[in-house]
């Protein structure tokens, strides 16, 4: 039986993180459900210059609302997808994904500047490991620097900077209605598993949250999702780790890319595959066992060397 009871809905203070929650709320209440928003400072939000994968935390982003799900002080977290571990705490379930947005990242060039040189020696800025090593691989001649905070912050350090742009989450930009930049779609930059799509995490015996909840979930985001998920989870990877991936549903088929880079940015490992819907449930980890066998191994390997 659903809950009558107000939803309170957990969130980082942040503007995309209030805008994705506030997302979630009006889905449920297209279905009936009253909720509020919850504000809650994150571990993530308070370092904003230490580079991510440098903090040494599973879950950055989410451990703070991970607490306040489990002491009871809110019914359900709101994220974005990407930022959630693989291995979710213990007595928490992803529950349900809204549709996906774009997956893509983009650069965002700093205000005024509409044409970019690559051929020359550019500096772009990013705290994310994978952009990093995709850009390096595609342009070595060109410098990354560390870039970290919200939306605001970023875009605020890239005007008073020396770089020549700096990478994005397109779907940030797009929620947020930011206008006052150029930015360019990188097409080419395979995203971070997840990327794009907002996600709800509630307590695993708290069923009639998840019954609530599951009438908001598109199923094949979720599905892609997951599949994304189990490939990085596979390979061990984190925010240190420069993996990524993304999946697709298309004509009953969940067409699947994912890569893996060396921290040098100079050894490349990638697969695509498809597979038929009956068997998406298991696509991710086809994935992963494919690239270790071409020899990814060697670089996932690197990484346990180093940890």
């Amino acid at each position: 039986m659903i809950s009558s009871k107000r939803i309170r809905i957990g969130t980082r203070e942040s503007v995309l993180a209030l805008y994705q929650a506030h997302a979630v709320k009006d889905k449920l209440q297209k279905t009936g459900i009253e909720s509020e928003i919850v504000e809650i400072t994150s571990d993530g939000d308070v370092d904003l210059v230490t580079p991510l994968y440098e903090m040494g935390i599973q879950g950055i982003f989410t451990k703070s609302l991970d607490i306040a799900l489990l002491q009871n002080r809110i019914d359900i977290a709101v994220h974005s997808c990407k930022d959630i571990p693989t291995k979710l705490a213990k007595g928490l379930s992803l529950t349900a994904v809204l549709e996906r947005a774009t997956p893509f990242d983009c650069l965002v060039l700093p205000k005024g500047k509409t044409h970019p040189d690559f051929s020359s020696d550019c500096i772009i800025a990013t705290s994310s490991m994978r952009r990093k090593s995709q850009w390096l691989h595609r342009y070595p001649n060109h410098r990354a620097e560390n870039l970290r905070g919200n939306i605001q912050t970023r875009l605020k350090k890239l005007d008073e900077s020396h770089w020549d742009g700096a990478i994005f989450a397109q779907a940030a930009l797009e929620r947020l209605a930011i206008s006052s930049h150029e930015f360019i779609t990188l097409d080419w930059m395979l995203s971070s598993p997840a990327q794009g799509a907002i996600a709800v995490v509630c307590r695993q015996e708290d069923h009639s949250i998840e019954e609530i909840c599951a009438a908001i979930n598109h199923e094949e985001t979720k599905l892609c999702i997951a599949a994304e998920r189990d490939f990085l989870a596979a390979l061990q990877g984190g925010c240190a780790v420069p993996i990524a991936a993304h999946a697709v549903v298309q004509n009953n088929q969940l067409l699947f890319k994912g890569n893996i880079f060396s921290l040098d940015a100079k050894e490349k490992f990638r697969v695509e595959m498809s597979f038929d819907i009956s068997l998406a449930k298991e696509a991710g980890l086809l994935a992963a066992k494919k690239i270790l066998q071409q020899g990814a191994d060697k670089i996932v390997n690197s990484f346990r060397t180093s940890a």
